[in-house]
């Protein structure tokens, strides 16, 4: 039966990719296995699947045929993985999980710890990393990203929670330069941005007709660090536009001073993970997990900013 099954997977996925370079892409494998994986299937059925040419492929009519009880076939095998993963009552395995790096830190990672604790069949590997990362080329079963999200085909998404950003700034920067008392004072005030590549993100607020608006600051340091950006706001060095939940702790402790939260915008946060037939019981418990607890993490901080 094994021996049946060989290839079957690189040809559904080269009947759906047009192609056999992208469907060994999309499988992680070289062209040349996914071409002799199609190869022996087609001696073994005994006719040809593609009908190739030095421009294109396309299914022959057996292959379009065959095809059609392939993806049948595969929809029952993941139906029966389903039932069977939905049977063992507990999470097991490993669940490999990119989060932005102070956010996961902060907010995520006791949440996934606090699960790894609670199931001791689960394997919990986490990444810390603010840039966006593909799930399905690096293999991640989830994934949480801040702020708006594209369309996409090969990924669903489910809301955890929003966060609030604010303008705030270290007590000594504000006994020198004053405190802006709105957001066209803004543009007197010096900035700490966030930045990649040599691109700032803006700093986002609501005018009084709720339309989003793009204050104008004199931006003179830029970092893709937002601790470095809390830190360097900390030592005087500007305003900075911060989460609310991270700036929080700080204010508490006298560091960081609220400037302006009138009309501030709130960020969604989502958890995401690759559209699948099922979704396995380890990622299924973990969103669960997050979207019991996030909110109420987020909302016991962002008190200090109300």
């Amino acid at each position: 039966m094994s021996d049946r099954l060989n290839g079957i997977s690189a040809f559904v996925e080269a009947a759906e990719a047009g192609s056999f370079a992208l469907a060994a892409e999309r499988m992680r494998l070289t062209r040349s296995s996914v071409g002799k994986s199609i190869a022996r299937l087609e001696q073994r059925l005994g006719v040809r699947l593609f009908q190739r040419t030095t421009r294109s492929q396309s299914l022959t009519e057996e292959g379009q045929a065959y095809y059609e009880r392939c993806v049948r076939a595969l929809a029952e095998l993941s139906a029966g993985a389903l039932a069977l993963d939905s049977g063992k009552g507990e999470p097991i395995g490993r669940l490999r999980v990119s989060v932005p790096v102070l956010f996961g830190r902060h907010c995520a990672a006791p949440v996934l710890r606090a699960l790894a604790h609670q199931f001791p069949r689960l394997d919990i590997e986490i990444s810390f990393n603010d840039q966006t990362v593909d799930l399905v080329d690096e293999g991640y079963d989830l994934a949480i990203r801040i702020g708006s999200l594209p369309d996409s085909s090969t990924l669903v998404a489910r809301r955890l929670s929003s966060q609030r950003m604010v303008i705030c700034a270290a007590p000594s920067y504000l006994a020198k330069y004053g405190k802006p008392g709105s957001a066209d004072e803004l543009s007197q005030h010096v900035g700490i941005a966030y930045g990649r590549s040599g691109r700032v993100k803006p700093w986002l607020m609501r005018d009084s007709a709720g339309q989003i608006q793009k204050p104008q600051i004199d931006i003179r340091l830029m970092f893709d660090d937002l601790q470095a950006i809390t830190d360097a706001a900390i030592a005087g060095a500007g305003l900075a536009w911060l989460p609310c939940w991270l700036m929080a702790k700080h204010s508490r402790a006298g560091e960081l001073e609220l400037v302006m939260n009138d009309n501030m915008l709130e960020v969604e946060i989502y958890a995401v993970w690759p559209k699948s037939h099922y979704l396995p019981t380890k990622t299924r418990v973990a969103i669960d997990a997050l979207v019991a607890e996030i909110p109420g993490m987020i909302g016991h901080l962002e008190h200090v900013c109300e």
